[in-house]
């Protein structure tokens, strides 16, 4: 374990591609290990102060794997693009907790993370014993997608720290006034590598292509079959507020499919709140801690 918390796991796809992923708390076996599950473009960095909490901190510590996709954070770019999906992705996962000896965890999915939870639950149910979905349902808001696209087309490239901050700020901030300085600097420093020449945003440029060929001006298929699938299993959702890509309606409609699913609201966030901010650790950690002990 290194001196920040975790150490680096790599392993490889099922179609030979190297893949990563953070390992925290590694001697913590005795409950549900957490497997947390990142947005489009984001990595494992972002689940960095919840993992700490949650492996360190908590009453009942546990050990937390953090993901990145192909494509995002330490792993490999993928030189075709067709497989930045959530159907390859999800299978990404499982061959990594499969490398790890993982037959059962509860899982944390903020945006395209919940969607590949969703995935998960088709392809291997056993595997999900409690889910965090935070501001992602079976239902995308056009708009919130839309809007993704627009500051991904546009993600600035700067110089310096400082510039990016002042970037994201510009872009986010209307959303987000609940965020301190601190919890801005943590974004950015999640969001950018330094290449000596300056920041790039981690992750690969294709992966922006991906969201070419979406017709914004349609309603975009929806999950329901899939997140009634979840129905037995215990469930937080979290909205930010704020949110674009998660309705009020279809927060409610999942409330109504699964009556025993928790929810947060998080003040003065949109998509999507940081996991690490608004007491959400000590609330996610709790909620765990109520899933497993009634599982038993």
């Amino acid at each position: 374990m290194a001196n920040d918390g975790f150490s680096d796991f790599f392993y490889v796809a099922p179609d030979g591609l190297k893949l990563h992923a953070r390992i925290y708390g590694e001697a913590k076996s005795a409950r549900w290990p957490v497997v947390c599950l990142p947005g489009l473009t984001r990595n494992a960095r972002d689940f960095h102060e919840l993992a700490l909490y949650l492996s360190e901190k908590a009453e009942k510590p546990r050990k937390v794997i953090a993901f990145d996709y192909r494509g995002r954070g330490q792993s490999d770019h993928d030189p075709d693009i067709s497989h930045y999906n959530v159907g390859v992705e999800a299978g990404d996962v499982l061959a990594g907790l499969a490398a790890l000896g993982i037959e059962q965890a509860a899982f944390v999915g903020t945006s395209r993370g919940g969607l590949i939870i969703h995935v998960l639950g088709a392809l291997k149910p056993a595997a999900l014993r409690a889910i965090v979905l935070n501001d992602i349902g079976p239902v995308i808001e056009a708009e919130g997608l839309a809007h993704i696209q627009t500051y991904l087309d546009r993600t600035p490239k700067p110089k310096t720290f400082a510039a990016a901050l002042e970037a994201q700020r510009r872009v986010h901030g209307l959303d987000f006034p609940a965020l301190s300085d601190a919890d801005w600097e943590r974004m950015v420093s999640a969001l950018y590598r330094d290449t000596g020449a300056g920041l790039l945003p981690d992750f690969d440029p294709a992966l922006v292509d991906t969201l070419a060929g979406v017709d914004f001006t349609k309603p975009l298929p929806d999950l329901w079959p899939q997140f009634e699938a979840l129905s037995g299993i215990p469930l937080l959702a979290i909205r930010g507020a704020n949110s674009k890509l998660l309705s009020v309606a279809t927060l409610n409609e999942m409330q109504r499919r699964h009556p025993g699913m928790e929810v947060i609201a998080v003040d003065g966030q949109g998509h999507a709140p940081f996991l690490e901010t608004g007491g959400l650790p000590e609330k996610i950690a709790a909620f765990l801690d109520r899933a497993e002990s009634k599982s038993r």
